[in-house]
């Protein structure tokens, strides 16, 4: 892969679909704290941009040991892209379209520790963008991480904003956005490989 307008483009759309699921919990955080200050929402946006950046390069050093030890993994990267987002994809969208009845917890407390687990359970996904971006120089790669993480960032930012002032009612159709998106990003991986 070379530096190109479709690796700029692809970024931010990974990076749109993946912080989908951190925009509804930006959203939730909003509305549980409607005076949060500009400084605590940029601490929440940053630690959610952080994990979307970090998860995505952990998942491509993890493809490039197993490369330098199994060669015929390569081939079977598109196809895990491809399983991959379409199970990250097609969770999101069920899950959207099939609330559970029952709360499961708040996932909007106030501590350090819960907004480390938000974000670690917003990112998680974003670790198997690593096989994604695998055809890519490790420089490529970073700048695709920052790519994602700024995107998060902005998306979270506007996700506090929206539930400090209007709820959660949006969150359902953010997943399904997220979730559209990433599969439309794993079919685009799986069909160029073979182009």
């Amino acid at each position: 892969m070379e530096w190109s307008l479709v690796f700029f483009v692809n970024s931010i759309l990974l990076g749109a679909g993946l912080a989908m699921d951190a925009f509804s919990v930006s959203l939730a955080n909003g509305l549980h704290q409607p005076r949060m200050k500009k400084g605590k929402m940029c601490t929440v946006a940053g630690v959610f941009a952080g994990f979307q950046a970090l998860m995505p390069m952990i998942g491509w050093i993890c493809v490039h040991t197993l490369l330098q030890v199994f060669e015929w993994f390569e081939k079977l990267i598109p196809w895990i892209a491809l399983l991959l987002l379409l199970y990250i994809g097609g969770k999101m969208l069920w899950e959207s379209l099939h609330p559970c009845e029952e709360e499961e917890g708040c996932p909007h407390r106030d501590g350090f520790a819960a907004l480390m687990i938000q974000g670690i359970a917003t990112s998680i996904d974003a670790l198997s963008v690593g096989f994604t971006i695998s055809e890519y120089n490790l420089p490529m790669a970073i700048v695709a991480a920052l790519i994602i993480a700024a995107v998060t960032f902005v998306i979270c930012m506007v996700g506090l904003e929206i539930g400090k002032r209007f709820g959660t009612k949006l969150s359902n159709k953010a997943d399904i956005l997220g979730g559209v998106i990433l599969i439309g990003i794993g079919l685009e991986i799986f069909i160029t490989s073979f182009i």
